[in-house]
């Protein structure tokens, strides 16, 4: 598998971003900001994450994707250990990341990639998207906040 940046011409990646978050104008915003990151496996993508500076000497995961069909694959872990690394190798001495209090999977994915819980943002998905979102039975009410401090 291959870790690079995407291509400003490169194709539409949308439908992919979209499975991480529903919201299409979210998504478009952030990407405009931030710097994309695609995986690709025999010439096809397989995966992408979006990196976006959010404060001096800190950067946000604010999207890590992947193909349905590919899940379990340990692709996700790579992309976010590839952020991780990708965020060193820019200087920022910290990473964060947010997910849904219903996204039990990816909560143990960004601790096992060694983020900490930091906080919680009450209501972060029922203020910010207009339609409820379920993962595992449960609602998806409340941002998740994870970070990671990069060694140096």
């Amino acid at each position: 598998m291959n870790i690079r940046k995407r291509g400003s011409n490169e194709n539409d990646i949308m439908d992919l971003l979209l499975l991480a978050d529903p919201s299409r104008k979210i998504v478009e915003e952030y990407v405009k900001r931030g710097e994309c990151f695609v995986a690709e496996e025999n010439n096809q993508i397989v995966g992408v994450y979006v990196l976006l500076p959010t404060r001096p000497e800190t950067v946000e995961l604010v999207n890590v994707a992947v193909v349905e069909s590919m899940h379990g694959r340990g692709i996700g872990k790579t992309l976010v250990l590839h952020a991780v690394q990708t965020a060193q190798e820019r200087g920022y001495h910290t990473i964060e990341i947010g997910t849904g209090n219903s996204s039990i999977g990816q909560l143990a994915l960004y601790q096992k990639c060694g983020f900490r819980i930091v906080g919680v943002d009450p209501d972060f998905f029922i203020r910010h998207y207009s339609e409820e979102i379920y993962e595992n039975g449960i609602q998806c009410r409340d941002m998740i906040r994870l970070s990671r401090y990069l060694d140096m």
